[in-house]
């Protein structure tokens, strides 16, 4: 077992379908615990004390505060929506690697 446990800041969409893409993120979230990471999944977490439509520009300031502390984005999806693309651009402008993955949990090459 990995003795480092990286924390990996799992972005993928939510506000379109809430009810899927919540089980999907808890499925992206075993993903990364398999790969021997921990998973910091805040559209899990916030949703749950937070209001997308009342506090949106609070959680996505808290999701840049966190995004700090990963060593890496995994973006999952074949889409990638507008909270997805300002999570993306932040850890770019953070010099935190991304990495690109589909709804099966494949690597694949965006762009």
């Amino acid at each position: 077992m990995n003795a480092s446990f990286p924390i990996i800041y799992i972005c993928s969409a939510y506000r379109n379908n809430p009810r899927v893409n919540i089980m999907r993120a808890r499925e992206y979230c075993r993903f990364a615990v398999r790969r021997g990471c921990i998973p910091l999944a805040p559209h899990l977490l916030f949703p749950q004390f937070m209001s997308e439509e009342q506090d949106r520009e609070l959680a996505i300031h808290m999701n840049f505060v966190l995004l700090r502390q990963c060593k890496e984005l995994w973006a999952f999806g074949m889409e990638i929506t507008e909270g997805m693309q300002m999570e993306i651009a932040k850890a770019r402008s953070l010099c935190i690697p991304v990495r690109y993955y589909n709804t099966k949990c494949e690597e694949v090459v965006w762009g």
